[in-house]
């Protein structure tokens, strides 16, 4: 997630673009978006003005060729609802956000065209719930080959697979995203099935070095160390790391339970209690992110604790809720933090899909269904999600952006059915027929030690 956003009109990198090889892009006034078929390069001016390259096709024409094919072969959100076309757009920039070799493209433009594994993870999962559980492999597939030998991952890397160096520390993040987004992966694509748990086994090594540095990370107080978190703004102790990481430990046990490694889940679950008591006492009931503080700051992040993240509960609710109505911005987007150091006025999707997610997971359908309805609302005249939206109402930055296409996926997912949530496992146990559930807001660590 950047701060910077395109100027109006075609700077350099937009004219190098229009140069390219084909590459599914829309250019209007400064935003890259992608259009449904890849050869195909549009630019819209102001006022509308539109000037095709190499011949438009119709996002509507498209669905009736393979992109139409491969949506068939899943599930697809949002049928039946004015939602349908923004959960087809969605998932159709997802596929071809995600090359051959499960490399999936941030966005198609300058500093966003290279691979997180954070939105790789969300895309992954985003892949396994609509029933295409071979997308979803193929990304974690990739996600093994890159990880470092330390079990971190690199902040972000080239499409080919090689680490970006340009100083930025490791996120430590991608160690909670990427065992989450294989649990929903597995947990989709039938636990019970001999080729799912052969796979499982191949992505066996990457879990279990991402959960030993997971658990490493932790202090003696049980939260991870200063690092840097989804905003790239300075290394902090963040509930953006936190949270990610409680997750991925409590998924990494679970899997590791399913492969028989009881020591493994054992351990895991044991970090995972530690860091949730930890997460309880030290952000004030969920009430901020940064540390230290001195005042309740809500953050998008706080959504990160709930479904399909980890269980309910009503102070967890009550934070979302609070969270919620602090961010949002008077255009109905909303912000990443109320202590946000960006423009101030203008919407983020991803964290606005955030919370269209949590609602939709705790079964408050109405209220997520105006976020829903306001991304719907604010997309590219070709139907892409874009990563921001000015308080003029307008799409801004890049589109399609991948984070975004995957959060609504779930979103729309989560207004139709239950998704897989983490569980709590057993740490005195760490078995799968142990799980325990969670108590909610400041829960003791020994709470769920004791179970």
């Amino acid at each position: 997630m950047f701060a910077t956003a395109f100027g109006v009109g075609h700077s350099a990198p937009v004219r190098r673009a229009l140069r390219r090889p084909p590459v599914p892009v829309l250019l209007t006034e400064g935003i890259a978006a992608g259009a449904c078929a890849p050869p195909d390069v549009i630019v819209i001016g102001p006022g509308g003005s539109r000037k095709p390259v190499r011949g438009e096709t119709p996002c509507g024409q498209a669905a009736a060729g393979p992109a139409g094919k491969w949506l068939a072969s899943g599930t697809m959100p949002g049928t039946g609802t004015p939602a349908g076309s923004m959960a087809a757009q969605a998932l159709l920039d997802l596929r071809l956000s995600t090359r051959p070799n499960g490399a999936v493209v941030a966005g198609w433009h300058g500093i966003w065209e290279y691979t997180w594994p954070r939105d790789s993870s969300w895309a992954a999962v985003a892949f396994a719930v609509t029933g295409h559980g071979t997308d979803a492999l193929r990304v974690l597939r990739f996600l093994r080959t890159v990880q470092l030998r330390d079990g971190w991952w690199a902040a972000r890397y080239r499409l080919g697979g090689r680490p970006v160096r340009d100083g930025r520390p490791a996120e430590l993040d991608a160690d909670g995203w990427v065992p989450w987004a294989t649990w929903e992966w597995f947990e989709t694509s039938g636990p019970g099935r001999p080729a799912t748990v052969r796979a499982l086994t191949g992505l066996w090594p990457m879990i279990r070095s991402a959960a030993d540095a997971a658990e490493r990370s932790l202090s003696p107080s049980g939260l991870p160390g200063p690092a840097v978190d989804y905003w790239e703004h300075g290394a902090q102790v963040t509930l953006g790391t936190a949270a990610p990481l409680l997750t991925g430990l409590r998924a990494a046990a679970d899997l590791a339970d399913a492969l028989g490694r009881r020591a493994a889940a054992k351990s895991w679950a044991a970090a995972a209690a530690r860091l949730s008591g930890a997460i309880g006492s030290a952000f004030g009931c969920y009430g901020f992110n940064r540390l230290p503080h001195d005042s309740s700051d809500p953050d998008a992040s706080v959504t990160f604790l709930g479904p399909p993240f980890g269980p309910a509960s009503g102070p967890l609710r009550r934070a979302v809720a609070r969270a919620g109505r602090a961010l949002t911005l008077p255009d109905g987007g909303m912000l990443p933090g109320t202590d946000w150091p960006g423009n101030r006025s203008t919407a983020w999707t991803a964290e606005t899909a955030f919370f269209a997610l949590s609602d939709a997971a705790t079964g408050q359908h109405t209220r997520a269904a105006a976020i829903l309805s306001w991304l719907a609302a604010h997309r590219t005249p070709l139907g892409a999600l874009p990563e921001q939206v000015t308080a003029a109402g307008r799409p801004a930055s890049v589109a399609p952006l991948a984070w975004t296409d995957a959060a609504v996926v779930l979103a729309l997912t989560a207004q139709s059915r239950p998704l897989p949530t983490v569980p709590v496992p057993s740490a005195a146990r760490g078995t799968r027929a142990g799980r325990g559930t969670d108590g909610g807001c400041a829960l003791p660590a020994l709470a769920v030690l004791g179970r």
